[in-house]
């Protein structure tokens, strides 16, 4: 066996020296695309070599394209912090950029503290301990924000596209913090929005022929009943009970939601749609979501709509189906991709309690996607919901618009349900006094070192904006020593403004998230002191 293919144990600096190399190539890839006028970052697709590679200005995304770098001691540095800025990405949406460079920041200087005699591990508490001081201060400047014109700010100082920030600032200002917002691509070059009233479900009739306005491709239903089900029915006897139930109770229309119908059971329907066009019409349309995710969707219908969920997990069926089992609404709508209700006349106290819980799911829950389905489900109950069309020039500028316009909107979430901060990296300039005051109370020299890195970590954001924009940044912090806190610089207007006024703010969730990230993450990789490299699995050869 060659020396490559046997595990192999890296020691002390070796160590350090692997980790600072690899960590050095990601941040320094990323470091161009932080602030208002960012360099891309150009990635070979490796799927189609000859297409054209990808333009990107998100730290995360441009981290997650990264799957391996040259030599395998930085390999395990690029790595560690890759997947220290995606877990970032899809908790905040953004401020990776940040994150890497105050990890670099706090990296390189703890490893010459550690090279002078310092003690890695006692370096690492005091860093800990500073981060649980700077995140106090960051809690302190935090600000409410409402208003479509602070919205809009906001947006802007994530997307930094104008047009598109005036348009998420609207829709944020309509659907609030949990609404349903969907992205997708237009024909155009321009951006648009639509709101959506009510909620709706993608998931369509289960038959063309349910269509009844053929005009409008889609079906109306005023005051319906709403059978609420994930059932698999396969017999029109099964169904008739619940049928006899919902016309002796005075309705002339119902909606059936269930996982399957069978052929007879359309025909069924579509027959009784024929003859009792004036008295009572029926449409199927397909229950939403999948396994876990279905029952929870069902029983929102069934809170928000004052019905029950039949579900084939129970094994319950309909023979006893009571009026009380059926929900209703003052409009339900049914296409062949979605269909949607209006008005669900539920109990309306239940309906509050019922989101109060979801919403305390959300805030423990720690997993991205399980938020963001808990989100959605919040988002469609209160109502809210709108699409953002997004077009452009080419289709690789639409998808990359797209995903900027997605960044965009999860960092608004956060801002309207935390809050935000001075922008421009002002925040993070503000903290640096009580971190200075800490430095002289000590006597400890593990923890002077400590505040003194945190110190230049604070700086590194501000100090990168305006490198990026082509300005020295030490002439410009020795300007901001003099005007004092809460000043900032202008890259746009190249000029030293109050941030605050300006509207140059930065997202509360967003940024405390990357500060934790980076200083913790980067605490922890200076106490790394062995590698292990195990065999490299058998690859074929190449053709």
């Amino acid at each position: 066996m060659t020396k490559s293919k046997t595990r192999r144990v890296v020691f002390q600096p070796a160590t350090y020296q692997g980790i600072q190399e690899g960590v050095n190539q990601i941040v320094n890839a990323i470091r161009p695309t932080l602030g208002p006028q960012p360099r891309t970052v150009a990635i070979e697709r490796i799927s189609n070599r000859e297409k054209m590679p990808e333009m990107l200005d998100n730290g995360g995304l441009i981290a997650r394209r990264i799957i391996q770098i040259a030599g395998r001691d930085a390999d395990v540095g690029a790595m560690f912090i890759r997947q220290m800025l995606w877990r970032l990405h899809e908790k905040v949406g953004d401020g990776t950029a940040t994150a890497a460079v105050i990890f670099q920041t706090i990296f390189d200087e703890g490893l010459r503290y550690i090279a002078a005699g310092g003690n890695a591990q006692r370096l690492r508490y005091y860093l800990e301990e500073g981060l649980r001081v700077i995140d106090e201060q960051l809690a302190g400047m935090t600000m409410p924000v409402e208003g479509r014109q602070k919205l809009a700010q906001i947006a802007q100082s994530v997307c930094y596209d104008p047009e598109m920030s005036r348009l998420v600032g609207e829709i944020f200002d309509i659907i609030g913090e949990y609404g349903r917002l969907e992205i997708r691509g237009a024909r155009g070059r321009e951006l648009d929005r639509e709101y959506v009233e009510g909620i709706y479900f993608e998931h369509g009739v289960m038959s063309r022929e349910m269509i009844l306005d053929q005009t409008r491709q889609r079906t109306d239903f005023e005051n319906a009943a709403i059978l609420i089900s994930d059932l698999d029915i396969d017999d029109p006897y099964h169904l008739m009970p619940v049928m006899l139930v919902a016309v002796k109770a005075g309705f002339k229309s119902m909606v059936i939601v269930a996982n399957k119908l069978a052929d007879s059971v359309l025909g069924f329907l579509l027959a009784n749609n024929k003859k009792q066009a004036e008295k009572f019409q029926i449409i199927a349309v397909s229950a939403p979501g999948f396994g876990v995710d279905r029952m929870g969707e069902l029983e929102d219908i069934a809170v928000l709509t004052g019905g029950r969920a039949f579900l084939s997990v129970t094994r319950e069926g309909l023979q006893q189906a009571q009026a009380e089992d059926l929900g209703q609404a003052r409009r339900v709508w049914a296409d062949r991709k979605n269909f949607g209700i209006i008005g669900g006349k539920g109990n309306a106290r239940q309906l509050r309690q019922h989101i109060s819980k979801l919403r305390a799911a959300f805030d423990k829950s720690d997993d991205p996607a399980g938020r963001q389905k808990l989100q959605q489900r919040i988002g469609r109950l209160m109502g809210g919901s709108a699409t953002l069309w997004v077009g452009g020039t080419t289709e690789n500028d639409i998808d990359l618009r797209k995903e900027l316009a997605k960044r965009t909107a999860s960092a608004m979430r956060g801002a309207v349900r935390e809050g935000v901060l001075p922008g421009g990296g002002v925040a993070l300039l503000n903290c640096r006094p009580t971190i200075r005051q800490h430095l002289e109370q000590s006597a400890n020299a593990d923890e002077r070192a400590a505040y003194g890195i945190l110190l230049k970590a604070l700086e590194a954001p501000f100090r990168t904006v305006v490198s990026n924009a082509g300005y020295d940044d030490r002439d410009l912090l020795a300007e901001l020593r003099l005007v004092g806190p809460g000043y900032g610089f202008d890259v746009n207007a190249k000029k030293i403004v109050d941030v605050v006024e300006a509207g140059i703010l930065d997202v509360a969730t967003v940024q405390r998230a990357a500060v934790h990230s980076a200083i913790s993450s980067a605490a922890l990789a200076l106490t790394v002191d062995v590698m292990v490299h195990h065999k490299r699995p058998q690859q074929a050869a190449e053709p």
